[in-house]
């Protein structure tokens, strides 16, 4: 059984920082590329940030330069390390498990809201 656990998310203050965790299990995660998306009310859901099984990195315009995305291949963990948060960051932020020809995944979710 995949599993993708979220974890790290909260409530912060604009300028503030946040690093949010995803544990998977029940696949290969070495082989996968992973991603951080995030939904807002109202708005769909959107990548943000993605690492491919060889460390290649890609960001959405919006977060690129205040959010950083890495991986620990011992730990099955990725991280999304977010800096300078602002109100239009409030979301649920998901993780993703992808591999052509393998599977898709996602967790469950992890609130984070900026706000004072």
């Amino acid at each position: 059984q995949v599993q993708l656990v979220e974890s790290g998310g909260g409530l912060v203050q604009p300028g503030g920082s946040l690093r949010l965790s995803c544990v998977g299990s029940g696949i290969i995660f070495s082989t996968y590329t992973m991603g951080w998306y995030r939904q807002a009310p109202g708005k769909q859901r959107e990548l943000i940030a993605s690492i491919t099984n060889r460390g290649t990195t890609d960001y959405a315009d919006s977060v690129r330069g205040r959010f950083t995305i890495s991986r620990d291949n011992a730990k099955n963990t990725v991280f999304l390390q977010m800096s300078s948060l602002k109100p239009e960051d409030t979301a649920v932020y998901y993780c993703n498990a992808v591999l052509v020809r393998a599977g898709l995944y996602w967790g469950q979710g992890t609130q984070v809201t900026v706000s004072s």
